[in-house]
């Protein structure tokens, strides 16, 4: 595949803190349009870091970040980003937190007409409909988080950065938000770059599981999902993909482990 295939194409990448040690170094990855992509790994590996940088929010130490096709010096209004906090407005609803930064002089100037629409569909396509006029704090985490997700896709953007968005919800809330964010993607035919450190979700959620691991962190090993959805309807090819991720996160923190003690 040429650079001009993928939605993002990252290639050798490093970062590192001013004075400090590397949080990741010769990364490589890229996500394709359409594609769901879960960046797996425990605390610490830099996989947050590695998603700041991959948006644009951060310069790397070293390599290149490419978004459609084209370097990526700062965030692209093409792309939007939902946190583990939905972060929402207080003294506004859903209607404007939904709608909140789509006129930024960063963003594409439009119509109010367009403005307007592009937030009801949003908050539709998120199952909030009837509960526009709503206030955060009469809002479930759920609830939330939905908004949070209709936020960003009111931008209609090309790629879905996610770290770790639902981490923080309860584990029945959590499944919703997770069938909604595939169904989401599938319908808005966007791309999405999830960063979780559940096994599960990036089983249920992924098209392919980066997983990275270390200090500083690299890409272990990746996986293709070709599993057909729902995914837990299958479920001893899900336990025999879940297993195969524990052995290699095994593997590799033996192998840190090693290094560690051969270096004392």
């Amino acid at each position: 595949m040429t650079v001009a295939d993928w939605a993002l194409r990252a290639d050798g990448l490093a970062f590192a803190y001013a004075g400090g040690a590397p949080t990741f170094e010769d990364i490589s990855l890229g996500v394709r349009p359409r594609e769901i992509v879960a960046l797996l790994g425990g605390s610490g590996c830099g996989k947050s870091t590695l998603l700041r940088v991959l948006a644009g929010l951060q310069p790397p130490t070293a390599g290149r970040v490419q978004f459609l096709g084209a370097p990526l010096p700062e965030p692209s209004p093409r792309s939007a980003l939902v946190f583990q906090q939905a972060s929402l407005l207080p003294w506004l609803n859903v209607t404007a937190n939904a709608g909140f930064g789509l006129d930024f002089a960063r963003q594409p100037k439009i119509a109010r007409a367009e403005h307007a629409q592009r937030v009801q569909d949003a908050i539709a396509a998120v199952g909030l409909a009837g509960s526009e006029k709503r206030y955060p704090a009469a809002l479930s985490g759920g609830m939330a988080q939905r908004v949070a997700l209709a936020r960003a896709l009111a931008r209609q953007p090309e790629l879905l950065f996610a770290d770790e968005p639902f981490s923080a919800l309860d584990a029945i809330t959590r499944a919703e938000m997770q069938t909604l964010l595939v169904d989401v993607v599938h319908r808005w035919h966007t791309a999405a770059l999830l960063v979780t450190h559940d096994i599960d979700e990036a089983i249920l959620v992924a098209d392919r599981i980066i997983l990275m691991g270390g200090r500083p962190g690299a890409i272990v090993r990746e996986w293709q999902v070709d599993l057909p959805r729902p995914r837990l309807a299958d479920g001893e090819a899900v336990s025999k993909l879940r297993l195969d991720i524990l052995a290699a996160l095994q593997g590799q923190r033996t192998t840190a482990s090693t290094t560690t003690e051969s270096t004392i």
